[in-house]
């Protein structure tokens, strides 16, 4: 497949067609990426390994779970796949547990994608997986194959950093880096959703997003809702409601001096409703904790694991469920679900509006 095609080819049936996940009569996904494992030097996965082990084994491979890897799983810029092979046998172990049971499926993304090269590569590598959920057809992809540096240039970036940037210790290149670059991947993914009338399930960014919201604008909807609901609230419910916006606005004027002004004036989805198509499981490689994607045939939700007490403050505040992993101090926290039905609605209704007839485009 020519680099470049990707969003041409990627729901023809004929592309991979062995990367299909039928979950429509039952079965459960995990969707998780951007491990960047390395040597354990400058090594992204380090703070989180531990955590993201025990996740794994304890709570996804024995509760029967698929295991999707959306890609950058290896770090392969800066480090050979034998000594990453080396530093992290106890997840290969895990791979290996979900693999035995056919039950691991591994997407390329554009650090790993030479592992191509690699004739003794024990499991399967995909450049997407079409997960049938019986509503609407989704699609996993790693999200690097909107971004024209790495589908043109993506060897020159490779040698730069393992060669220039690796000595002096510097961190990759990364779409993750840079608002603009992550707008641009998101906006590409977004688009192909919308078109296809399909939900697309992407990394590459490390930033999470839930029905083409990422955290910024999930406030202020939240902010709009919870607005709404104040004047009929009494007594200890308005307090709370007071409470709750006050503290989301904090949190908002945080992400505003994080990202530059003019891309949070940009919007995935323009002057229209946002169509809930496009979701990002994040990144296994935050200092807070690691964001995934679960999914079955009836709901979707974005996840969020961290260790007791180095969670994210807005956690901590209870307005989410936490459930912590039994002999662990680490903690699981549903951010944001929704239904696959829910969902399949709004696509449809919110979706491109169909030209009358003679209508030109």
């Amino acid at each position: 497949m020519a680099r470049g095609s990707f969003f041409s080819d990627i729901i023809d049936p004929r592309f991979n067609p062995a990367a299909v996940l039928d979950i429509s009569r039952g079965g459960r996904i995990l969707v998780i990426s951007d491990f960047h494992m390395g040597s354990g030097r400058r090594d992204d996965l380090e703070y989180n390994g531990e955590l993201l082990m025990a996740l794994l084994e304890k709570y996804y491979f024995n509760g029967g779970w698929y295991l999707v890897l959306n890609g950058d799983i290896e770090e392969l810029a800066r480090h050979s796949l034998g000594v990453i092979r080396k530093r992290w046998s106890e997840l290969y172990r895990i791979f290996d547990l979900f693999a035995a049971q056919n039950r691991l499926y591994k997407i390329l993304g554009n650090h790993d994608e030479d592992l191509i090269f690699e004739r003794d590569y024990p499991y399967p590598l995909y450049n997407a997986v079409r997960i049938e959920t019986g509503h609407l057809p989704c699609y996993a992809y790693h999200g690097h194959q909107a971004s024209r540096i790495y589908t043109r240039y993506n060897s020159l970036v490779m040698v730069s950093i393992r060669y220039f940037l690796k000595p002096f210790g510097i961190r990759n290149i990364s779409s993750a880096r840079s608002p603009y670059r992550r707008f641009y991947v998101e906006k590409k993914a977004y688009d192909f959703s919308i078109k296809n009338n399909c939900m697309s399930v992407i990394g590459h960014t490390h930033r999470a997003l839930f029905e083409s919201l990422g955290r910024f604008d999930f406030i202020k909807f939240e902010i709009e809702r919870l607005c709404r609901d104040y004047p009929a609230a009494r007594g200890e419910d308005r307090e709370r409601i007071a409470r709750e916006v006050a503290a989301l606005r904090q949190e908002l004027g945080k992400l505003k001096r994080s990202e530059r002004r003019d891309v949070l004036r940009q919007s995935l989805y323009g002057d229209e409703i946002p169509v809930p198509c496009l979701f990002n499981s994040g990144s296994a490689i935050s200092r807070r904790g690691i964001n995934a994607i679960e999914m079955d045939n009836r709901e979707i939700s974005l996840v969020y694991w961290y260790t007791e007490g180095a969670g994210r403050k807005f956690i901590s505040r209870g307005w989410y469920p936490v459930e912590p992993l039994p002999g662990t101090p680490y903690r699981r926290s549903v951010l944001n679900h929704d239904r696959l039905d829910y969902i399949k609605a709004r696509i449809e209704l919110l979706g491109p509006r169909p030209q009358a007839e003679g209508q030109k485009g």
